[in-house]
């Protein structure tokens, strides 16, 4: 037992419509987003015991990252690493070496409780830990994400929470399944938690810049890491390595990278996409090491009442580079540096220059252990959902090259994921003779089926 109230059971809920789970999703953003009282549950301590414990299902860059973030956390000192999993053991042995070297008094995790391979995450579940931290290739995080509600542990769950629509609506029925569970569920979109984010949607809430008109969101940078292909390895391995460049893992880059900024047209137009349009395709990463993956997508998405966001993302190398979100209003604008201040201009007046303060990746962590110590409500698996959801809507629509609807694309029965997922199982993608892997073909591809 751990020192948390054990929760009690519950039956798995009716997935909502798009207006139905809209409704519920916007009062969970208004609250938490903004007024400081981030949503989280779960009950309270047992008297004379506080320690937290915490384990990592992912140990990748992100994963050790978060991981220091929720042990460095400024709310509770108390917390203790129990606990490694990773689909391959090297990366497994470097987290583990890694954060020992870093906050060896946090950090507890002899070899039986370091596990490797494609269901590393089950002999976690059985663990008496509180909280865990899934930080694994996207395309994983629905079965996780459901174990680990299963289990009755608090999550922490990097962004995007899934890579296509019936992972999504996987994670929605089990977010339901834990708020009725008094877990705390938190989503990595750090940004939320950014004290110039925060204000600058304060100040459109406010009518700062009057009425909102439309959006304008960039992630454009020259890529990441490329892991060329070993002789040893299976499809499987060889992928799963690799997973930024495959859809089933990624969601590509629209979903897995420029989802933060997608989700925080979300936050300034406090709604989701009615529809989404938009062209993409594969310019300059085009060789057999980049998967199936574009390098590029430009998206317009259409809000309720006709606001538009007109949103871009590119992995190019020299090119212009911006990782940005923009308000503009009937009487002015909001400019926001992903990781820089933002700016209100307001015609007639001074610049208003918003500063970033204390770096979001830390603030997460540091307001769900303000949160779950108090056992205070804390789940932000709504707006993880819906901005997750956001970007496969855009990436559908660069895919097919047709208007999508949300409903439709909520709806989609395309399941990407492999039948059997094994080192010597077959994922579906798989490359031609010459090496290269099919990709999408805007006009022929469908995407709803």
């Amino acid at each position: 037992m751990s020192k948390f109230d054990r929760p009690r059971s519950a039956p798995a809920k009716t997935l909502p419509s798009r207006r139905g789970f809209l409704g519920r999703s916007i009062g969970t953003i208004g609250a938490a987003g903004l007024a400081g009282g981030i949503s989280v549950a779960r009950g309270a301590h047992a008297a004379g015991d506080d320690l937290v414990k915490i384990a990592l299902i992912g140990c990748g860059g992100r994963g050790i990252g978060a991981a220091m973030n929720a042990l460095s956390n400024a709310s509770h000192p108390n917390v203790k690493l129990v606990a490694l999993a990773d689909a391959f053991e090297d990366r497994l042995r470097f987290a583990a070496e890694a954060l020992a070297k870093r906050v060896p008094e946090k950090v507890d995790v002899p070899a039986d409780r370091q596990f490797a391979g494609l269901d590393c995450f089950k002999p976690i579940m059985a663990l008496d830990v509180d909280l865990v931290l899934l930080a694994s290739p996207p395309g994983f995080r629905p079965e996780q994400f459901e174990a680990a509600v299963a289990s009755g542990k608090h999550v922490f769950m990097e962004k995007p929470v899934a890579t296509d629509a019936p992972g999504v609506r996987r994670i929605m029925a089990a977010n339901e399944q834990a708020k009725q569970r008094n877990l705390a569920v938190a989503v990595g979109h750090h940004l939320r938690h950014e004290v110039k984010h925060r204000e600058a949607i304060q100040r459109i809430r406010n009518g700062r810049i009057g009425d909102l008109k439309f959006m304008r969101a960039y992630f454009n940078s020259s890529g990441v890491w490329v892991r060329p292909r070993r002789p040893d390895q299976t499809e499987m391995q060889y992928q799963v390595r690799n997973w930024y460049y495959f859809t089933w893992l990624s969601g590509d880059h629209i979903v897995e990278q420029h989802v933060h900024d997608l989700d925080v047209c979300n936050w300034m137009a406090d709604a989701v996409p009615v529809e989404a349009n938009g062209m993409g395709g594969r310019q300059q990463r085009i060789g057999k090491d980049y998967g199936e993956i574009f390098d590029h997508h430009a998206v317009e998405f259409i809000y309720p009442g006709g606001v538009k966001a007109f949103s871009y993302c590119r992995h190019q190398q020299g090119c212009w580079n911006s990782f940005s979100e923009h308000a503009h209003g009937t009487t002015g604008e909001i400019n926001i540096q992903g990781h820089g201040s933002a700016e209100i201009q307001v015609a007639g007046q001074p610049v208003e220059v918003l500063q970033r303060g204390p770096d979001g990746h830390q603030l997460e962590h540091d307001h769900l252990f303000a949160a779950l110590i108090a056992g205070e409500p804390y789940n932000e698996g709504d707006y993880g959902a819906t901005s997750t959801m956001t970007a496969i809507l855009g990436r559908m629509a660069t895919y097919s090259g047709e208007i999508v609807k949300w409903d439709d694309a909520l709806a989609a029965t395309k399941d990407l994921s492999p039948a059997r997922l094994a080192w010597d199982a077959e994922p579906k993608p798989q490359p031609g003779p010459d090496g290269l892997y099919p990709a999408a073909i805007p006009g022929i591809t469908k995407v709803l089926s």
